[in-house]
């Protein structure tokens, strides 16, 4: 593989100082995840030092270590490893000449990250580069752009801030071409008076976009206009994606097809498209229309684009599907376990209703966190949605799902649980087959488990 940075040029740019001549192929700062020829950032954190885990990290291959303290190792010496790793980034946005492309939202950010990282990689293979995980604050952010190829032709970098102020810095560092909001939703609620704060907080990402950048909007959102008038203020070109009339890529149609599969009808600025879409949902079809808004914006292949988005199948933790075995059928399982909001939940929920089995439709939810003082009705609140797609049992993990649990005494079917554990147990004391099972909460109730073990039992579903 041809060399990511040489230590000359690391050393150049966290103005630290090289102790040998090394190059490296990858950067990361978890000693496990180091891959032969890395560069290893021992970063200090509250729980743990990486200073403690480099003789771990060339053990398992890595070529070099940017460090605060002399080894017998190849080092670049620096004064603070995690400003060193902030320059590094940004001296990786700087060496790049390709389009950038920013990603926020309260809901979607990651699964459209996704999405447009396989669309443009028809376009462009080997030539797209973009944020692995969900590596999107102040750590993941630099590392991202420190990873990024210099003759990348397209970047793709996720932004996420639960406090307003965190996005402006990490915009400052991408300096996108083009930023995109997916949506606004009272995701971190507890830490922001009301939605229009966190409207406000996400339209941070146009601060960094570069001269003559395009801003897109999500245009259905009630805060759509105060969006606007925040890419106004940097001089950004205006789109906007949607089901609306008056979206710049606006979903016209929408066919839901037998295999589960959809066709979506699109409308661009100068012609239409209809293309198959893998994956089932409302949200997914806002998703590939901001997925589209871009291509568009990019001035790239639309039709290729649109291709690759029909062969998108479920991503871990986000719409995922795997086959259990349940006698002598077998029964299904949504993984929708990465993280929860009330829209994301609703969303999912819907998905989960317009499933075709003759089983049981089950929602294993749990805790939505960091809702602050209205988290009660958030939760309550999603008792129509379970409603609504004819739920024949729910349970309910965590503390805060006692209020959902509550408002289902005598509607539906419902079962709560302190943990995951229990969770776990319930469902497969439960499940029949032909069974559907959705299974949504936040990262912290650790539902990933639950999901992590059913798949063993099972197999991957093509849908």
């Amino acid at each position: 593989m041809k060399a990511l940075w040489q230590s000359e040029e690391i050393a150049d740019a966290v103005n630290g100082i090289a102790s040998a001549s090394f190059s490296v192929e990858g950067v990361a700062f978890d000693s496990r995840e180091i891959k032969k020829n890395d560069l290893f950032l021992a970063l200090k954190g509250e729980q743990a030092d990486g200073h403690n885990y480099i003789k771990a990290a060339f053990e398992k291959g890595a070529s070099g270590v940017l460090t605060m303290q002399p080894t017998a190792y190849p080092h670049v010496l620096v004064e603070d490893t995690h400003r060193a790793l902030e320059a590094l980034g940004q001296a990786g946005r700087r060496r790049n000449h390709g389009k950038i492309i920013g990603i926020t939202g309260s809901v979607g950010k990651t699964s459209v990250k996704e999405a447009l990282r396989l669309a443009l990689k028809a376009i462009a293979p080997d030539k797209v580069h973009s944020s692995l995980k969900s590596y999107n604050n102040h750590v993941g952010v630099p590392l991202s752009l420190a990873r990024m190829p210099k003759d990348s032709r397209f970047g793709i970098f996720e932004m996420g801030m639960n406090h307003a102020g965190e996005l402006s810095q990490l915009t400052q560092w991408v300096r996108p071409d083009i930023a995109l909001v997916t949506s606004i939703a009272p995701a971190h609620a507890a830490f922001f008076r009301d939605e229009a704060a966190i409207a406000e907080a996400k339209g941070e990402i146009f601060e960094g976009l570069q001269p003559s950048g395009i801003a897109i909007i999500p245009y259905d959102s009630p805060y759509r206009d105060q969006l606007m008038a925040k890419a106004k203020k940097q001089g950004a070109e205006i789109r906007s994606f949607g089901f609306g009339e008056g979206a710049t890529i606006r979903a016209q149609d929408v066919i839901q097809e037998a295999d589960g599969r959809i066709l979506v009808r699109a409308s661009l600025p100068n012609r239409e498209i209809i293309f198959p879409l893998s994956m089932s949902g409302h949200h997914w079809v806002s998703n590939a229309m901001a997925v589209l808004a871009v291509v568009d914006a990019l001035e790239a292949d639309i039709t290729l684009a649109s291709l690759a988005l029909g062969e998108i199948k479920g991503l871990a933790g986000r719409g995922q599907r795997f086959f259990i075995p349940i006698g002598e059928g077998q029964a299904t399982i949504i993984d929708e376990s990465y993280n929860a909001n009330p829209a994301s939940m609703a969303a999912t929920i819907a998905v989960l209703g317009n499933e075709k089995k003759s089983g049981q439709r089950i929602a294993l939810l749990g805790d939505m966190r960091e809702l602050g003082e209205n988290s009660p009705q958030y939760h309550t609140a999603l008792a129509d949605p379970l409603s609504r797609a004819n739920v024949s049992h729910a349970i309910l993990v965590g503390e805060e799902m006692k209020a959902l649990a509550k408002a289902l005494t005598g509607k539906i079917a419902c079962d709560w649980v302190p943990d995951a554990n229990e969770a776990e147990a319930k469902i497969l004391n439960l499940l029949k087959a032909d069974d559907v099972v959705l299974i949504k909460g936040s990262n912290s109730l650790g539902l990933s488990n639950v999901v992590s073990s059913l798949a063993k039992r099972g197999h991957a579903c093509s849908i």
